[in-house]
């Protein structure tokens, strides 16, 4: 069993077995050779044989590279993965993981922006655009973000076959987990002008959403389009496309929305991951009663 066997392994059961994203297993991966190369074994045996004083060095070792809390507690749970994995392929009865508690992270409210500036940003990513059709796309991904609540990776992926468009969509999620959205007018039509101005064609088992040499769109141009016109509008660093999203959810909570049909709107497998948007809808409350009330004005 070579460092490579070991590696290649872990990799096929998380992408095979987890069904986790390419992003995460690539991170998984990364994790487990630096333990490799810290522990110098590649054995499962004696992978399996590594307890919490192990995993403590090993995370004070990243910390000296200059990882926070949040990457330290991230790598934990990679290492903790890995060692199960290890101790299941070494045969051992127990493959629960050592034991140790990863760091605490204060966990930050996400910020939305207003129904307004959500619109807004939509159009002026259309108004920048080099070519007409790129504005088209760019104002209809940040659509299907905001109009129906979809994670940038899921508007990217949509195929040909998504369309034409009608009331719901089907979207597929993290873990391969799909759901029905609901699809507004003026998000559908957002779709429609794209797909009509489009110079590549619409094939069933491609992607949707194209670059300027016809592959699929990338996260990283939605990303820097949407940069551009937030600077332009002068909206804050936080009005990303990930943003729109939690606008959506935002908004619709404010709007009398109940936690369950919001979470199944989301995609969310924990209702505690929608859960926080009631803590965003109060801190908005929050921001409206300071910025109103007399004598907060006063103070």
């Amino acid at each position: 069993m070579t460092r490579a066997d070991i590696l290649e392994a872990w990799g096929t059961y998380l992408a095979q077995g987890r069904r986790r994203s390419p992003h995460t297993v690539r991170a998984y991966i990364a994790t487990a050779a630096r333990l490799l190369d810290a522990v110098g074994q590649a054995d499962w045996k004696k992978l399996a044989s590594l307890n919490a004083s192990d995993l403590r060095r090993q995370l004070a070792a990243r910390r000296q590279d200059g990882i926070g809390n949040a990457s330290a507690a991230r790598e934990l749970s990679a290492l903790k993965g890995f060692l199960a994995f290890a101790r299941e392929q070494a045969g051992v009865a127990d493959a629960m993981p050592p034991r140790l508690r990863g760091p605490r992270i204060k966990k930050g409210l996400p910020r939305p922006i207003t129904p307004d500036e959500a619109v807004n940003l939509a159009v002026a990513v259309e108004e920048d655009a080099s070519e007409p059709w790129i504005g088209a796309r760019d104002r209809a991904v940040l659509l299907l973000l905001y109009g129906a609540g979809l994670r940038i990776a899921e508007a990217l992926s949509l195929t040909g076959a998504s369309v034409p468009l009608g009331d719901t969509l089907t979207v597929t999620g993290k873990g391969g987990k799909q759901r029905v959205v609901p699809l507004l007018p003026i998000v559908r039509e957002g779709v429609a002008d794209y797909l009509a101005k489009c110079p590549w064609p619409l094939e069933g088992d491609k992607a949707l959403f194209r670059g300027a040499k016809g592959g699929q769109l990338s996260q990283g141009m939605v990303q820097k389009a949407t940069a551009r016109a937030r600077v332009a509008l002068g909206l804050p660093a936080s009005a990303t496309p990930h943003a729109l999203r939690h606008s959506f959810a935002t908004h619709l909570l404010g709007a009398g929305a109940d936690l369950r049909s919001l979470q199944e709107l989301l995609g969310h497998a924990s209702l505690g991951s929608t859960q926080i948007y009631t803590k965003v809808d109060a801190a908005t409350l929050l921001d409206v009663y300071r910025n109103a009330h007399p004598r907060e004005r006063q103070d």
